[in-house]
């Protein structure tokens, strides 16, 4: 894959937004906050709050001795979209690798309720119907677009690697049919004309989005996205927020992200760590005024 593209002068704080995807943009300066345009991107969300079908509950996670997250407790819901920020060094990504397994909690418990599972390993996410996204894109560089997604179906209960390998008629029916829904998903993300293609030879925005139509082909309830904003383009970011908002519909959405441009008009929710507390949670609006995140982002007293 070649290098990402690189996106020069962007704001790194959460007080500014850019207006391209109608997001409430405002800026901080010595007379205050100063509000502009009014939000216009997201769907509106029920006010009956599905069950969560993701919750922390109080975990800690101890590195010989050093606290990397403390008594951490948040949920996701069903159609929900959580935003999980924080300065660097906050905890972001162990409390992202708690929830995939990756790590182990000290304290504490991570319940997937919809699935009846807790402290779920890595190799069981996916039939307890939770996918996830690498930083990166993570495809295999020697197949095609097709196989990559392909590969996401895993899971499926026909066929397998014997009768794969022995072209047993159940495993090339299942083969065939495992092939026509990765395509479908292709079409689904409107790039069905990829699929033959490697993906050395595709834009870094297309290989993104074809990581998560693999994630997608095992029906997940919880989508988690490790930075899906990271190296894309102006353009490719409004068309993947688009494309997380379709995904909301069906299930319930986990990212942690540092594009602040990107997260704020995109969330439900959004869960601030810092020192690897939660110092705040709530909307992006109730968040952005909160003191605490003030003075965690710009280092102001509290």
């Amino acid at each position: 894959m070649g290098a990402a593209p690189h996106r020069s002068g962007r704001p790194s704080t959460i007080f500014h937004e850019h207006g391209r995807r109608g997001a409430v943009a405002t800026r901080h300066s010595a007379t205050g906050t100063v509000p502009t345009e009014t939000c216009n991107f997201k769907v509106t969300m029920s006010s009956d709050a599905a069950s969560p079908i993701l919750s922390l509950e109080r975990v800690s996670v101890h590195f010989e001795g050093l606290k990397a997250l403390s008594d951490v407790t948040f949920t996701v819901s069903a159609g929900e979209i959580v935003g999980l920020i924080g300065p660097n060094g906050a905890g972001k990504t162990t409390a992202f690798n708690v929830a995939c397994g990756f790590v182990k909690p000290t304290e504490g418990h991570v319940r997937f309720p919809l699935a009846g599972r807790a402290n779920l390993r890595p190799n069981e996410l996916a039939r307890a119907g939770i996918a996830r996204t690498l930083q990166g894109v993570g495809l295999f560089p020697h197949c095609s677009v097709l196989e990559n997604v392909m590969a996401g179906g895993q899971i499926r209960p026909s066929g397998g690697f014997v009768t794969s390998l022995l072209s047993l008629p159940k495993g090339v029916r299942a083969e065939r049919t495992l092939r026509r829904d990765a395509f479908a998903m292709l079409e689904r993300f409107g790039i069905a004309d990829m699929a033959t293609r490697l993906p050395s030879t595709i834009p870094y925005g297309i290989a993104k989005k074809v990581s998560v139509a693999r994630a997608m082909m095992c029906n997940p309830s919880l989508l988690l996205l490790d930075e899906p904003a990271s190296g894309l383009d102006e353009a490719e970011l409004g068309e993947f927020a688009a494309l997380i908002v379709e995904l909301r519909a069906t299930m319930g959405v986990l990212l942690v992200e540092h594009d602040m441009e990107f997260v704020m008009p995109l969330v439900d929710r959004l869960v601030v760590l810092n020192f690897g507390q939660v110092i705040a949670t709530g909307t992006p609006s109730e968040v952005r005024a909160n003191e605490a995140v003030v003075a965690a982002y710009l280092g102001m007293p509290e």
